[in-house]
């Protein structure tokens, strides 16, 4: 392609009339960077030239942690020549590096055309956002908050519903895409992945109709959905290509690649490593990956409940592929079965790999099921050790806690009919449970969950088991400090979320999550909406406070804890918290007089 063909289809060039391109084209210099040479240095020499890539991959840093990642048509160099300053990222060439560019001169000539500069003063805002510091952690993506709908660069591209594999194909040739879209309803997808997996590697030809291996319905969202929802959204569905609508039209597709681009720690990024996982040795590393993700996002300004979306929507990926492998490894299961999660992950809480909550329910009870349900436990639970979740102490674990689906509808049954404080204490995290993976329905154990609101008795004895933790208020209402700080979880974390079981079961709600049973119990009047939205708020404070606390320790090689020490807080964070403990100690003796837990044998 002619360079100035492929320059003018590049932002923001795009935006110059055409009789700018001469001055495009005669400015234009092409040179080469070798990989690992510098292009351009932090703090040293101002950028001379702006830069595009024409191809190869580059990236920048900062202190030597890679920020963004700079691909095929993507720019750079412009912050230093608007701001006449030296540049704030080191760029380095990751690949061998072909390299259009233009000098200074050139370049404030083309700033005269005000949809250009546009373009640049809006993209120096953004780049001053990335490198501002917040809460001590430098960003390290795009604002997440921005609608999905603002990473849509070009038009949607159709092919007829009945055309071939082959014209699809020419189509992304043609328009350099790696996806069309298919017309009809539902609407299709084809992807680049589809052709090679669904196409080629099962031998079809080119003459294979595109309902044979399009997906249908394409799954969309509107242009309105936050990033962090889009993202969230891609790898919980393991897509990675979203068409993107507005009032009903499609206004373009967004590709995994552009989140990657634009967030070096993607949690994109590591979804495409675990669908390349081979073997349990592929999963050395999960947990270090999966905490740079927690930690470019806590930085990208993503509260703590969004980041345990995206990192819980990861682990699911996770025990996905450990499933498949032992499914290859062992043949088809005997009968249906269901993959619990339960506990912080059942929850969808779980921002760094902690110990492992899982079981498993199959359909019908035989020697056969036993065996082999038993060996797909121990396979998966030692899978997930490998990726760096710790076996639980207390051994809630399938590997342990493997049984018929008759069984467990008798346990929960037991647990809610005639339940011992003791047996409440130990399995009130299995009422977070979640289906994973697997055919087996869980309706009947639903049913039992959301009728159990309705057995006082129950109630009271969860209500008890709840109050198991409080907060550390002391004397004259000071937070108390044991073995060298606060834990936290215990004190606060644990509580609120208690809490939320117990109302949100009350209220007859499925909800699964702490926020989302608060506002079930608002919402049918268990709760007050003020005692729901304090708890709500505190809930998201704390929680942010343990993961930025041990994000720190991961960065200074010491084991996360749930612990946080005052003196590294500031007097306002001290403050908000004895205020969190304060009210979450008020819930809890609400609680208590509630369902008169004191009266209980």
């Amino acid at each position: 392609m002619n360079p100035v063909d492929f320059i003018r289809e590049h932002a923001p060039f795009h935006l110059l009339p055409p009789e700018a391109l001469g001055q495009v084209e005669r400015g234009l210099e092409i040179t080469f960077y070798p990989k690992g040479s510098k292009v351009l240095e932090r703090n040293g020499p101002k950028s001379q030239h702006l830069y595009m890539i024409r191809k190869g991959l580059a990236r920048l840093e900062r202190d030597g942690q890679a920020m963004v990642h700079l691909e095929e048509g993507d720019i750079f160099g412009y912050p230093s020549l608007i701001a006449q300053d030296t540049p704030a990222f080191d760029v380095i060439a990751e690949e061998d590096l072909l390299v259009y560019r233009w000098p200074e001169k050139v370049f404030h000539q083309l700033m005269e055309y005000r949809p250009f500069a546009e373009f640049f003063t809006k993209g120096l805002a953004e780049r001053l956002r990335l490198v501002t510091q917040r809460e001590g952690l430098e960003l390290t993506s795009i604002d997440l908050s921005l609608p999905v709908g603002e990473l849509v660069t070009r038009p949607p591209v159709f092919v007829a519903r009945n055309a071939t594999v082959q014209k699809a194909a020419e189509v992304m040739r043609e328009h350099q895409i790696s996806s069309v879209l298919v017309e009809g309803s539902p609407m299709g997808i084809l992807t680049d992945r589809d052709l090679r997996n669904r196409v080629l590697a099962v031998g079809k030809g080119p003459d294979t109709p595109l309902l044979e291996v399009m997906s249908a319905p394409a799954k969309t969202l509107p242009a309105s959905t936050p990033l962090f929802e889009a993202l969230s959204f891609m790898v919980a569905q393991g897509i990675h290509h979203l068409p993107v609508e507005q009032d009903g039209q499609i206004l373009g597709v967004v590709t995994d690649t552009v989140f990657m681009r634009q967030q070096a720690r993607s949690p994109l990024h590591l979804l495409r490593r675990l669908e390349r996982t081979r073997s349990l040795d592929d999963l050395k590393g999960y947990a270090q990956e999966l905490s740079g993700i927690a930690e470019s996002l806590l930085a990208g300004g993503l509260g703590a409940s969004e980041i345990g979306r995206s990192v819980s929507s990861l682990n699911d990926q996770l025990i996905h592929i450990l499933l498949q492998m032992a499914e290859e490894r062992l043949g088809a299961p005997p009968t249906p079965y269901a993959w619990i999660v339960f506990g912080s992950e059942g929850r969808m809480e779980q921002a760094l790999l902690t110990d492992q909550d899982n079981a498993l329910a199959y359909a019908e009870e035989s020697p056969e099921a036993r065996r082999y349900f038993a060996e797909l436990a121990e396979y998966v639970v030692g899978g997930l050790i490998q990726a760096g979740f710790p076996p639980c102490p207390g051994g809630y674990m399938a590997t342990h806690w493997h049984k018929p689906i008759s069984e467990w509808q008798k346990l929960f049954q037991h647990w809610v009919e005639t339940p011992t404080p003791q047996e409440l204490l130990e399995a009130q995290i299995f009422f977070d449970f979640r289906n994973v993976h697997g055919e087996l329905s869980l309706e009947a154990l639903d049913k039992i969950v959301a009728t159990s609101g309705e057995q006082g008795i129950f109630l009271a004895h969860l209500a008890r088991a709840s109050l198991q933790f409080r907060p550390p208020i002391g004397f004259l209402r000071r937070i108390k400090e044991e073995d060298g700080g606060v834990d936290i979880k215990k004190g606060g974390i644990a509580p609120i979320v208690s809490l939320a079981r117990v109302y949100a079961l009350e209220a007859g709600s499925l909800a699964k999550g702490t926020v989302e049973r608060l506002r079930a119990a608002a919402h049918k009047n268990k709760l007050s909406q003020e005692g729901a939205e304090t708890l709500i708020e505190a809930f998201g404070f704390l929680m942010r406070l343990r993961l930025r606390q041990q994000l720190a320790s991961i960065r200074q090689g010491l084991p996360p804890s749930n612990k946080i020490q005052l003196d590294n807080l500031s007097s306002l964070e001290r403050r908000h918290l004895k205020e969190a403990f304060l009210q979450i100690r008020q819930m809890q003796e609400s609680m208590s007089l509630r369902f008169q837990t004191d009266r209980l044998g």
